[in-house]
């Protein structure tokens, strides 16, 4: 059963979110519900209770890392008797496989794999498959090609105390499912055998299983301490599982061999066909390589790529997720949907752009296309139960919703800032007159614009006139931009000036101010979304206000200030109606915090050159659509840099194509 585990009870909005959410799954049986909770609110409380509530397995869905790891810890806190399970992508550095035809280069895959984070998923997949009370924080890794569950859970094998098992015949099974015989212990997914005791070191846990026999018998069954040797717990029975994800059958890996073998000869027969004589060569090759890889070894380098062969899947079909380990009633919660959502749409497109060129110069057979992330499509039809989590759901959430739950009262007694729009004109004056007022209470501000340029601009002028500031741009490494941050919340400086503060996830509670400058400029730095956001920012400071710098009010604008007024009033009402003194919240700076971000900037910096680097590989027309279609994830995922770099890149695309176009036209 789970149970939450917490020194606090619900409060402000909290209780009747619970209920009405808790009434929309178990009463009504709502499929979609959504949860505007705003920032401060205490949802990832609500999100517990309402687990604890319906006690049914969960799946949270968060849009990256950092974010899935600071939910895995509030879960963690919250729910220390029951599993809460990590599930994000295992790999530190991923270079994926690419052929660049105009230089005639092919790329291996190449890709560092955090072990930590690989048995944090195998534990998982465990965990899913024999308990109820499992809470699994993923990233959006959770729709991308997993093992068949059937093998998972058809591979894994019982020991019983009494039961007939020669030792022979027990390390064929552990081999069978990945296990290695080593005698280094330290190392996961081994066994190793000492006279009749054979200690196994699985993936998906820290500690060792030891077997004991008596002859062919089996006496005793442990869980022990690899490193003190200490005995935990003494059992009855022992289910152990594969190794791996991806673990399949001598008869699956048969069948599929045949079915490669089919697909090889159509597509030779095709690149023959089109006179693609070197193409029919290099894919004859390269498969039958990895054909007799996989019959000696049952494994090959880009195994992945065969999958649709081991599943028994037809082309096109859907592959396995980390959904398919589910059963068929659980919860799937996404948190920070605004952001969340436009990344699922775009993960299956992206993955299909790298893959065609391999596919087309004969590198990789079709089947490759099939190893891929879920269709938006898909997703959504395999999901039971949903709630969307968010300060600012998108049009989806909100036209899906069957009930819309507002949770805006928070237990702190925090209001939303007081927004101010004020003309451009002395537009500086004036923000340096409200800078010096928030510097004489002891606290801080954060101004936003709309260039680099204009960021260093107004830093340095700030700094001449005697206000220490500094700038953040994405030129500034990730150490630089994280110093920045530091300074700001100590004191040593009082303003930080920059193009996106969004991105850095991190609270901010000694922020009092924040200006915008050209709030009316239409576009993703503008928009709705993006100003009810940056509004947030302010939100942890019972002093917090909101300049908006503006000759007129934009629709974004408008929407925005008539959200932050409405959300202001009711919590003034209910601040009156209980005597509530909203008071900042204090923080201590702690310094940890700041390392998944740093992380998260880095993967950040190796996809939008990994998106680039395609520029070589497509058409223009390919290129120019995956332009756009990262250009709107990057938006969606407040990565405002990242996508003004993107367009401007698509800019100059379209340019090249329509002198081309026109060239051509001129020609004829």
């Amino acid at each position: 059963m789970f149970k939450v585990v917490s020194e606090f009870e619900a409060s402000g909005d909290q209780p009747k979110a619970i209920k009405e959410l808790v009434e929309g799954i178990l009463e009504k049986n709502f499929r979609v519900q959504t949860l505007l909770g705003v920032t401060g609110s205490g949802k990832t409380f609500t999100m517990a209770k309402v687990i604890e509530k319906v006690q049914k397995p969960t799946l949270v869905i968060s849009p990256n890392k950092t974010l899935a790891a600071q939910l895995y810890a509030e879960f963690k806190s919250f729910f220390p008797e029951n599993k809460v399970e990590f599930f994000v992508s295992y790999y530190d550095y991923y270079q994926p496989e690419a052929y660049i035809p105009t230089k005639d280069l092919y790329i291996e895959k190449n890709a560092d794999i955090n072990d930590v984070i690989a048995r944090m998923r195998m534990s998982a997949i465990k965990s899913i498959m024999t308990r109820n009370d499992v809470i699994v924080i993923a990233s959006v890794s959770a729709i991308y090609n997993c093992g068949d569950p059937k093998d998972f859970d058809e591979l894994n094998f019982t020991v019983s105390i009494g039961e007939q098992i020669k030792i022979g015949d027990l390390t064929k099974h552990l081999a069978k499912i990945g296990y290695e015989r080593k005698e280094d212990i330290s190392l996961t997914g081994s066994f190793r055998i000492r006279g009749d005791v054979i200690e196994i070191y699985p993936t998906y846990q820290d500690e060792g299983i030891r077997i004991e026999l008596f002859g062919n018998e089996v006496e005793s069954i442990y869980i022990f301490d690899p490193m003190n040797r200490k005995i935990l717990e003494k059992l009855d029975r022992i289910v152990i599982y594969p190794t791996k994800e991806f673990i399949t059958t001598e008869e699956k890996i048969r069948n599929a061999v045949n079915e490669i073998m089919k697909e090889l000869d159509e597509q030779i027969r095709y690149f023959k066909s089109k006179g693609k004589l070197l193409e029919a060569e290099r894919i004859r090759q390269r498969t039958l390589n990895d054909l007799e890889l996989l019959t000696a070894l049952g494994y090959c380098t880009g195994i992945e790529n065969y999958s649709r062969h081991f599943d028994g899947r037809k082309p096109g079909e859907p592959p396995y997720t980390l959904l398919d380990y589910f059963r068929n009633d659980y919860l799937v919660i996404i948190d920070e949907s605004h952001i969340t959502v436009p990344q699922l749409r775009a993960m299956y497109n992206g993955d299909y752009s790298r893959k065609k060129n391999l596919v087309e110069y004969g590198f990789r057979l079709p089947c490759a296309f099939d190893n891929r992330p879920l269709k938006f499509e898909e997703f959504w039809q395999k999901v039971p139960q949903v709630i969307f989590v968010s300060a600012t759901p998108g049009e989806f959430e909100i036209r899906n919703s069957e009930r819309i739950v507002e949770q805006i009262i928070r237990p702190t007694g925090l209001v939303d800032p007081e927004v101010e729009v004020r003309p451009t004109r002395n537009q500086i004056d004036d923000l340096v007159n409200e800078i010096i007022k928030v510097k004489k209470r002891g606290e801080r501000a954060i101004v936003t614009v709309l260039t680099k340029k204009m960021a260093e601009r107004l830093s340095e002028h700030l700094i001449e006139i005697g206000i220490n500031s500094l700038y953040i741009h994405s030129e500034l490494d990730t150490i630089e931009r994280v110093e920045v941050l530091k300074k700001l919340r100590r004191g040593d400086v009082d303003v930080v000036v920059g193009v996106n503060l969004l991105r850095e996830g991190l609270d901010l509670p000694e922020v009092s101010l924040v200006a915008i400058l050209d709030s009316d400029t239409e576009g993703f730095l503008r928009s709705e979304t993006t100003l009810i956001q940056i509004i947030g920012r302010v939100a942890r400071n019972e002093n917090g206000k909101v300049l908006m710098y503006a000759d007129k009010i934009t629709p974004a604008m408008k929407r925005a200030i008539e959200e932050t007024n409405r959300r202001r009033k009711l919590q003034i009402e209910y601040n009156k109606k209980y005597g509530i003194k909203p008071q900042t919240i204090i923080k201590p700076l702690n310094v940890e915090i700041f390392k998944p971000f740093m992380e998260e900037e880095k993967e950040f910096k190796e996809e939008l050159q990994n998106v680039l680097s395609l520029k070589e590989t497509l058409s223009m027309e390919e290129y120019i659509a995956v332009l756009e279609e990262e250009m709107y994830k990057a938006a969606s995922e407040l990565r405002y840099e990242d996508a003004a770099r993107l367009r401007d890149e698509l800019f100059e695309v379209r340019e090249k194509l329509k002198k081309f176009a026109k060239n051509k036209a001129a020609k004829k």
